[in-house]
């Protein structure tokens, strides 16, 4: 072990493990590093600038769609995920390597270290440069600044954020006071009962029966056994059915049908309500009876024509079916850019279609003389491509009428599948169907995109399933790999994926009771970690100056997890992505910018890059300088005394269950019931939503939920302005037509009310106006399938094309009208008796229209680097929405998609406006 001088932190040279921390830290360290940066005392941390979109990195985004409250497509950020066809499932974290020591942990390949200057001990430069372009500077426009603001939002979001945090400390003393204190009372209760029973029966004193007391408060009971209040409808409807008599029941006469309200109230009797009655769930055994129908399975590869090959070397070859599949796989998707333009994609893809090929033979020419494939190079996919292609568009073009029959097939196929019956209650399983072969994406930079995803087979399945329930059929010819009957499991059947080897499991729906009481248990956690907050904090601020390096890099840790909401971070092999979190950080991972600045620059769950500049209090600066100090270099891990098992072993310690991303989950959670508190929403629908969305905003910058903006973002702005000029455009024909009702209107409102809007030109105009006759000759061609539809399926005769050409005359009725007016800068009024009365009001009205839709543009745009869906979904307690809606009158179908409403069921029928996180 080398030794060093009192001002240096001894470091150990290990082979295996790069560079390692001493044990401790000596006092002259922190003298030294204070007289170099000195500080007036804590600097104001916590809030984080990210940079914008970081251009290198290809990522697959959202399809366009309905904009929901938080202005993503379907009320929801959707994953970035690869196109497949096939669902994936939760994969386990088979990789994770928490509980092994460091020393037998799998490394990465350290790059080459530069060799330092002399004088470079404390310089916090990058040694390396990063290959991906750096973001550009960030604007204000990007964080919410506006423009005409004195101070910085960053600044603004700071003083809130230690304003939350000293509330936090402070709720936390007053539950942790109020539950001591029922304990105490409880204790004495107990001590005076036992006094009682000492005290003879003759003696004991004759207590009159008090009136019932109001119910006292239940702050003294556990938040995960607290029971929200039965809603008043179910109450009216008990009451009601117990005020009926039998002997009323049996007078007159039975009704042969029951009303709707009869149905609904039964129905809501009938309901289980599982989060009344959280506290009896039994923590091991899920289930005592399960019953369900097994897995759906792809359809078996069909070859294709026998015209339709692969072309190497400018020779069409005949492959192996097995082989033809794979060509297959790649031919497909020659449409997709991202992928067949990646060398990693398609140098795996290669590998494992020549493995493929060397067991089957390789090709056969016309004439069955053997070609053997070498280059990837020489292979013509193209009419394979052509050949997918054709079939999609062909199922594209497909009738209405053929696609719904198809469709109503498949769903009667699946239909057994969809639900299984879980302790005698029906309940939909959330994906039945197993992932078809075909090439693995991957997300971000992953090592293996490309290589091919084998056919999952009943042999390597197995199924969970109750030891008296009928065991589903497997398909012909096979048999499933094993049978469990285990009742702590609540997955239905499991198999191990061939690229990354992590099991897939086939599990119950999010609306499910069992999903419901997982995402409620997580909201309950978070609630708990409000009695110990103020502890955690405390202990890891005073820890930060530890002598012992473990300590150190432990409470450093735990900072920038509250602080920045970083992930834990689990080491990844050499064959896996190189994805990391706060404990696995790595020296390049991280530049020190004096006085107090941290630059991260990682890859993060999913293979998303990781840019954040953020501001720390100066002794983390100054322990990150520890941390990394020479000969530390690119390779070596940052907090290398630090494993996350031990990091939530010893988070565990304050509350039982407590890891590093129930912080993540508390913290989202109490800084918007906090906004919640202070606000007043006043307004339209939408004004209230945006201020939703504006908490919620808040929520994730100060959480530090943020994304790179999406691809798309510009083309979807430039949508909704297209929306809202059409809807300018008309509000002028109307203007116009009020000219030809009332020539002296123009006088008396003035000629700029009636002039064309300055964002419209006369060539936009033209433009638009051909959208609108296309538009509206898609209207009726749409219409006359649907009227079709509706006569077929009623066995009556289909209407002729003449009668469609007949109807197409009203759009050329249109363009003619518009060239007209284009020609006599004249607009005829329209309508029954138009009047100025009438046209005035139909003005007003696309002028709300139009209020409403700049309000979704600018909540739109302002949302483009805060990922609001992931905040929402994920880490804001569900409740608090609904909470929301309920004090504010606010539609919760404006902030929940239908299948999210499904999802949180539970938080829509348990809280009501009052209810606190």
């Amino acid at each position: 072990m080398a030794s060093s001088s009192e001002d240096d932190v001894p470091l150990v040279k290990s082979k295996a493990n790069g560079v390692k921390s001493s044990d401790t830290i000596p006092k002259s360290v922190d003298q030294a590093m204070d007289k170099e940066n000195p500080t007036n005392g804590h600097v104001e941390a916590g809030i984080s600038v990210r940079h914008g979109p970081v251009e290198e990195m290809d990522v697959d985004e959202d399809a366009n769609g309905p904009i929901m409250a938080n202005g993503v497509t379907n009320g929801k950020r959707k994953a970035r995920s690869s196109v497949t066809n096939g669902k994936s499932y939760k994969e386990a974290s088979s990789s994770e390597e928490d509980d092994k020591p460091l020393s037998k942990r799998r490394k990465m390949a350290a790059p080459p270290k530069p060799v330092l200057d002399s004088d470079s001990e404390l310089s916090d430069e990058p040694l390396i440069k990063a290959k991906a372009k750096m973001p550009p500077k960030v604007t204000a426009a990007q964080v919410g600044e506006d423009s005409d603001s004195d101070q910085p939002i960053t600044e603004k979001l700071a003083k809130k954020k230690e304003k939350i945090e000293k509330a936090a400390e402070k709720t936390a003393k007053a539950i942790r006071a109020e539950e001591a204190s029922s304990a105490k009372k409880k204790k004495q209760k107990r001590v005076d009962s036992d006094d009682e029973d000492d005290v003879p029966l003759a003696k004991k004193t004759t207590k009159k029966i008090a009136k019932p007391k109001k119910e006292e408060s239940d702050d003294d009971i556990p938040l995960r056994r607290k029971a929200p209040a039965v809603s008043a409808k179910k109450d009216k409807t008990k009451v009601k059915a117990e005020a009926v008599s039998p002997a009323k029941k049996a007078k007159g006469k039975v009704k042969a049908e029951k009303t709707e309200d009869d149905l609904a109230a039964e129905a809501e009797e009938e309901e289980f309500r599982w989060w009344e009655n959280m506290d009896k769930n039994d923590n091991s055994i899920k289930w005592n009876t399960l019953e369900h129908n097994g897995v759906v399975f792809p359809p078996e590869y069909v070859p294709l024509p026998k015209n339709v090959k692969l072309v190497y070397d400018g020779v069409p070859i005949s492959l192996h079916p097995d082989a033809e599949e794979i060509a297959g796989f790649y031919g497909a998707m020659l449409n997709s850019e991202v992928n067949v333009s990646n060398p990693t994609f398609n140098e795996n893809f290669f590998f494992d279609f020549k493995a493929m090929l060397d067991n089957t033979g390789h090709g056969k020419d016309k004439d069955g003389n053997k070609i053997k494939i070498k280059e990837f190079a020489k292979c013509d996919f193209k009419p394979i491509f052509e050949y997918y292609d054709a079939e999609r568009q062909k199922k594209k073009a497909l009738p209405a009428v053929e696609k719904k029959a198809l469709k109503a097939e498949k769903d009667a196929a699946e239909a057994p599948y969809t639900h299984c019956m879980w302790d005698g209650r029906k309940q939909k399983v959330g994906n039945f169907r197993v992932e078809p072969p075909g090439l693995f994406r991957g997300r971000g930079e992953h090592p293996k995109t490309g290589k091919v995803k084998q056919r999952v087979r009943p042999e390597q399945i197995t199924l969970n399933i109750g030891k008296d329930a009928k065991v589903p059929t497997p398909p012909e010819g096979h048999k499933w790999k094993e049978i469990k009957h285990d009742q702590t499991a609540t997955w239905l059947a499991t198999w191990q994926e061939n690229i990354n080897g992590a099991f897939k499991y086939v599990m119950l729906a999010a609306s499910s009771d069992i999903k419901g009481q997982s995402d409620y248990q997580k909201f309950e956690k978070a609630r708990e970690l409000k009695k110990h907050i103020d502890r955690i904090r405390k202990d890891y601020n005073r820890e930060l100056q530890s002598k012992v390096m473990a300590d150190r890099q432990r409470a450093t840790a735990v900072y920038l997890i509250d602080k920045f909401a970083l992930r834990a971070g689990n080491e990844k092999g050499e064959d896996e992505a190189d994805t990391v979190g706060c404990c696995s950080l790595k020296y390049e991972h991280v530049t020190l910018r004096p006085p107090n600045t941290v630059i991260f620059d990682f890859l993060g769950k999913d293979s998303i890059r990781f840019y954040d500049e953020v501001e720390v209090d100066t002794q983390v600066f100054k322990n990150l300088k520890i941390f990394k100090k020479e000969p530390k270099g690119p390779g070596d891990e940052i907090f290398d005394r630090l494993t996350t098992s031990a990091l939530n072993k010893h988070l565990s310690s304050y509350m039982t269950g407590l890891t590093a991303k129930v912080f993540r989950t508390y913290n989202a959670s109490w800084t918007m019931s906090n906004l919640l508190k202070d606000m007043k929403s006043t307004g339209t629908i939408p004004e209230k939503v945006k201020d939703y969305n504006d908490a919620n905003r808040q929520v994730a910058i100060l959480c530090n939920h943020k994304r790179t903006v999406a691809a798309g973002h510009a083309g979807q702005i430039e949508k909704m302005q297209e929306k809202i000029n059409g809807m300018l455009y008309q509000q002028w024909r109307l203007k116009q037509m009020m000219i030809d009702v009332d020539s002296k209107i123009k006088k008396k409102k003035g000629a700029d009310f009636f002039e064309l809007p300055e964002d419209l030109d006369e060539e936009w105009v033209k433009k638009h106006q051909e959208y609108l006759v296309e538009e509206h000759r898609q209207k009726i061609r749409k219409k006359f399938e649907k009227e079709n539809e509706k006569l077929v399926a009623e066995g009556q005769k289909e209407m002729k094309d003449k009668e469609l050409n007949d109807r197409l005359k009203d759009a050329d009725e249109l363009e003619k009208k518009f060239k007209k007016e284009n020609k006599s800068k004249k607009v005829a009024a329209e309508g029954k008796s138009p009047s100025i009365e009438k046209l005035e009001a139909s003005i007003e009205k696309i002028q709300q229209r139009i209020e409403t839709s700049k309000i979704q543009l600018e909540d739109k745009d302002q949302n483009k680097e805060v990922a609001l869906g992931t905040s929402k979904i994920n880490y804001i307690d569900p409740r608090l929405t609904v909470v929301f809606s309920k004090k504010f009158d606010v539609p919760i179908e404006r902030f929940f998609s239908k299948t999210l409403r499904e999802k949180f069921d539970w938080a829509i029928k348990s809280v009501d406006e009052d209810w606190e996180f």
